[in-house]
């Protein structure tokens, strides 16, 4: 059977994202995968309102584990759901990701957690429910992800938050990243299309891609093929954190714990050890930790008694906007 790449542009039409990602997938179709295409604002897909009616719902085996707002995220989950790998493409807006990449970001969110959806189907399946009951199995299967983000500033550190963001839409589901670029410069090319470097590199991640989708081996396949091996063995990330004790760091992207110094070359370096790295985000005991943390630990509704009378001074306080300066040469298009 083909392998299915799924490819996601978060750019504008035929702007730099969507001819990235149309040139892996076309890459990907020559070798003889089957391929989809989706243009993230083309879509209808609205914010999560935080109900979390699909992380009950899992938990409590009342049911899938989906939204229960039913608009074009459905389309772009059964594709997911599909997709043997993931190409996703998105523009550096104020520094960091779009507000449509985070929306979707947010909808996949602990609905497809892998730990809180295995639970439920293995709780299911011990109870005899139906598959059309459980979460949908092809939630577990192993997927590969490449990612590439897009800014036009001529240096690297005005889109450094845009590629660490992008990991958001692979931890639910523990997809491997196994290629990453940053396109950053991308004003000085009025197209990355005629950046023909950058489209070389755009082939050999197709080809990146197509190597872990048909690896061998579990080692092979989540094996990291981009240009740089950063500093986190994970994620293979620049961005580090300081902890509080000003001695230790943690990965911003993944929360692998090590610690830091300078080596005899005057380089930073950080050691992990391996109990740490399984509490990344990356990992299942990570995952399996804050899922538990949630199971245990939040507290159901009800279980303060006098709640409506504490909340009830911030539901009587409300003020209006303030009045529109009418001297700030109509910024606000009144209506009289």
């Amino acid at each position: 059977m083909a392998k299915k790449v799924l490819g996601i542009s978060f750019g504008r039409k035929m702007s730099n994202c969507d001819v990235m990602v149309k040139h892996i997938l076309m890459e990907c179709e020559k070798a003889g995968c089957e391929v989809a295409f989706l243009r993230a604002d083309d879509m209808n897909i609205t914010n999560c309102n935080g109900c979390i009616a699909c992380t009950i719902g899992t938990m409590t085996g009342r049911g899938r584990g989906y939204c229960v707002r039913h608009d074009d995220f459905d389309i772009m989950d059964e594709c997911l759901m599909q997709s043997d790998a993931v190409i996703l493409a998105c523009p550096t807006y104020e520094t960091s990701v779009t507000g449509r990449f985070k929306t979707i970001c947010d909808r996949i969110g602990p609905s497809h957690d892998i730990t809180f959806r295995q639970a439920a189907y293995d709780e299911g399946k011990a109870a005899g429910k139906p598959e059309s009951a459980l979460p949908d199995v092809r939630t577990f299967k192993k997927r590969t992800a490449a990612l590439i983000s897009v800014g036009g500033a001529m240096t690297e550190n005005w889109i450094a938050l845009t590629l660490p963001m992008m990991y958001e839409f692979t931890f639910p589901l523990g997809i491997d990243v196994v290629d990453t670029v940053e396109y950053y410069g991308a004003m000085a090319c009025e197209n990355v299309a005629a950046n023909f470097p950058m489209m070389d590199r755009m082939t050999r991640m197709a080809q990146n891609v197509l190597d872990s989708m048909n690896a061998e081996t579990e080692e092979e396949r989540i094996k990291y093929r981009g240009d740089e091996e950063g500093i986190c063995p994970l994620c293979h990330g620049r961005l580090l954190q300081v902890s509080h004790d000003l001695k230790t760091v943690d990965c911003v992207v993944c929360g692998s714990h090590g610690n830091i110094r300078i080596d005899e070359e005057g380089k930073i370096r950080v050691s992990y050890t391996p109990e740490e790295l399984d509490r990344s985000r990356l990992r299942w005991g990570g995952k399996l930790e804050h899922s538990t943390e949630i199971k245990t630990k939040a507290q159901p509704s009800g279980t303060i008694k006098n709640l409506k009378e504490l909340k009830q001074p911030y539901a009587d306080f409300n003020r209006p906007a303030f009045p529109v300066d009418e001297t700030a040469y109509h910024n606000v298009k009144l209506n009289k």
